[in-house]
């Protein structure tokens, strides 16, 4: 059974850092792309970043490009996301999931389709 288990949320003033961890049992990772979105309450999932198992590509969606960094430890079953210069507007629950992108002739894009996802970490940015 797959399970994901996300944490490193909490309270940070704009400008800071925060890493957040997804932690994955039940699966060997180095055979997962994983993928992070982020959701508001009463607002469609946000597309934020995915790492690609076979050759390292990375995605990240235009507003955290430069800010976001996606890295993964497959020995530890984790996948991080730095996330460094917060803004406000980043504030939402964020998720990951086994999938979230897909690679045709070059691209790696996101397409939003998960198999399993986890229950979420709260990151609040303050002005």
């Amino acid at each position: 059974q797959v399970q994901l288990v996300e944490s490193g949320g909490g309270l940070v003033q704009s400008g800071g850092s925060l890493r957040l961890s997804c932690v994955a049992s039940g699966i060997s990772l180095e055979y997962y792309d994983i993928g992070w979105f982020r959701q508001v309450p009463g607002k469609e999932r946000e597309g934020v970043s995915c790492s690609r198992q076979r050759d390292g590509r990375t995605y990240y969606a235009d507003s955290v490009k430069g800010r976001f960094t996606i890295s993964r430890d497959n020995a530890k079953k984790t996948v991080y996301l730095q996330m460094d210069n917060l803004k406000p507007e980043d504030t939402a629950v964020y998720y990951c999931g086994t999938g979230g992108c897909a690679y045709w002739e070059g691209s790696y894009y996101w397409t939003g389709r998960f198999a399993s996802i986890g229950q979420g970490t709260q990151v609040t940015v303050s002005s």
